[in-house]
């Protein structure tokens, strides 16, 4: 299988080096000074307790263009960015191809597939259908990522915990598509679970009530996970976040099968682990604040479901955002 990792960050690399292990045939769209370590060196995966690292030769570029038409895109980039990188994807796309969205927050294809709500517009997730129309919802593998990882240094990604993935179709049938998918990326070592049915929309809002919550409350108060869930008044308000979202996704008939108790204690066995959010804001990247708060939001209000808590954190998170967090506005 020929397969892009468009996006080669720490997920991006790890998925990449996991294919390229298997046998898949990978190339990777990266920039910088990660890119031209991959291209001089490989790509180095070290595993989580860092005593073993593997390396991979992958075909490594800043342009599309460079490597055609692809069995199956990855994308890899943070979701915000998606629909700025939209028309650039085309070079990849064959009539054939899958592209799998392994991103956070609500995906542009979401309503694709279904038909209780239509297709409505989610300006906060694919503003103007930028991606709908540039890679067509027909393309689209959904993909829950559960594992983490980080860049260590240019060319280097360390793999910290987790193997699993889930899969599927958005209309949730079993295809030929998704499984011959599944052989390739169990290949390369994934525990891949095959979403049939609501589960795959099931399983993206389990970790979107999460994400909605942990992201802009870590933003606000600058702690790590443990010290958020361990302080009182922050689980509460926390708490508050996450049953509007359970009350969002009921709204769309999918029903979370999770507590937000239940979160918090999973949760909590991260430790002093920061959020991707509050990272990326301590090194100056842009957020990922509309596709996971913007979109639930967004949601509500097609639905008619109040959420208060979200709402507040939401605004003055966007304002953190604006201003660098330095009280300017």
């Amino acid at each position: 299988m020929k397969v892009c990792i468009y996006g080669c960050g720490a997920i991006g690399s790890l998925i990449a080096a996991w294919l390229a292990r298997g046998g898949a045939d990978v190339s990777v769209v990266a920039r910088g000074q990660h890119l031209e370590a991959i291209q001089s060196d490989g790509l180095s995966l070290a595993s989580p307790d860092g005593e073993d690292t593997i390396n991979v030769s992958v075909a490594a570029g800043g342009n599309p263009n460079d490597f055609g038409e692809q069995d199956v895109v990855f994308l890899t980039l943070k979701s915000h960015m998606l629909a700025d990188i939209a028309d650039s994807i085309a070079p990849l796309l064959g009539a054939e191809t899958m592209v799998v969205t392994a991103c956070n927050g609500i995906p542009w294809w979401y309503f694709y597939g279904t038909h209780d709500f239509g297709s409505p517009e989610l300006a906060s997730v694919d503003p103007g259908r930028r991606l709908w129309n540039a890679i067509g919802p027909e393309r689209a593998i959904g993909c829950v990522v559960y594992p983490a990882a980080s860049v260590v240094s240019p060319g280097v990604v360390r793999h910290v915990f987790g193997d699993r993935f889930t899969i599927g179709e958005p209309d949730g049938h079993e295809s030929d598509r998704i499984n011959a998918l599944a052989a390739t990326m169990r290949a390369g070592d994934f525990e891949i679970e095959v979403a049939l049915g609501n589960k795959l929309r099931t399983d993206i809002w389990i970790k979107l009530v999460a994400n909605a919550a942990y992201n802009p409350v870590s933003l606000m108060t600058g702690k790590a996970l443990d010290a958020m869930i361990d302080d009182p008044a922050t689980k509460g308000l926390l708490t508050s976040i996450m049953n509007e979202a359970i009350a969002v996704a009921k709204a769309l008939n999918i029903d979370v099968p999770v507590t937000p108790e239940f979160l918090h204690v999973a949760t909590r066995n991260l430790g002093a682990h920061k959020t991707s959010m509050l990272q990326d804001f301590e090194a100056g990247r842009s957020l990922e604040l509309e596709p996971i708060a913007g979109a639930v939001i967004e949601l509500a209000r097609l639905q008619g479901v109040a959420t208060p808590s979200l709402d507040m954190i939401y605004s003055l998170a966007a304002n953190k955002t604006r201003d660098g967090g330095k009280g300017d506005n």
